[in-house]
């Protein structure tokens, strides 16, 4: 028989109407505020903030609650250096080498980004998600994943809202091809890199540029 976790008692809060809708409000206004940073300063932060941000997004669901991530926590200059280096190596075949579409190009455009990511050695902590296709037992046979994409992306939602919450800014950094953060980081061969992400303060001069975001008519359809 295939092994079942024990069933333990659950009970949810159960709130009155009026509190309900005000924690959803509080909570929406707090998550508004947060903002895609690219200007960062280089204020130290506590790696306990980082740590609690991923056991955040452990709370994540997934399918079959296999958990199909693992977060790699950089704070050393010369990994964080090598990473911004080879991250460029990229982005400027992105960007000036052509390998982006002119479709993407224009997408890109109003938010000014560039194959500059100076502010990988800037930051305090350099945060690599990997996604594991497969999970490998202790005798190297291998354990198919399910909703890998679907579990780390929910995972990440949640990472990146613990930092907000701690008052800490952060980007979702996706340079493609990721495959030199496997070799950088070490990570063996059934992990893909999913997201980088710097961590740390915003510059107190820090600009982001002035987005609208979808008025709730645009993102919910009333069937």
């Amino acid at each position: 028989m295939e092994h079942r976790y024990p069933f333990v008692p659950y009970a949810a809060d159960r709130l009155d109407e009026a509190e309900m809708v005000r924690r959803g409000r509080a909570f929406y206004e707090h998550v508004d505020r947060r903002r895609s940073v690219r200007f960062f300063s280089a204020e130290p932060v506590p790696r306990e903030c980082v740590e609690l941000a991923v056991m955040a997004a452990n709370t994540a669901p997934s399918g079959a609650h296999q958990q199909p991530w693992k977060f790699v926590l950089i704070g050393d200059p010369a990994t964080k250096r090598r990473i911004r280096q080879a991250a460029e190596v990229e982005e400027r075949q992105n960007y000036e080498g052509g390998r982006l579409t002119p479709q993407w190009r224009q997408a890109l455009a109003p938010l000014g980004t560039t194959s500059d990511k100076g502010y990988l050695e800037v930051v305090p902590w350099i945060v690599v998600c990997f996604a594991e296709k497969y999970g490998v037992r202790a005798n190297g046979s291998r354990v198919k994943h399910y909703y890998v994409n679907e579990s780390v992306g929910i995972a990440c939602g949640l990472f990146i809202t613990a930092l907000h919450t701690m008052g800490l800014s952060t980007l979702t950094h996706t340079p493609n091809p990721m495959a030199f953060l496997s070799e950088i980081c070490a990570r063996p061969g059934n992990e893909r890199p999913y997201i980088l992400f710097p961590v740390g303060h915003a510059a107190p001069d820090a600009q982001v540029p002035d987005l609208r975001r979808k008025p709730l008519d645009e993102a919910l359809v009333r069937f």
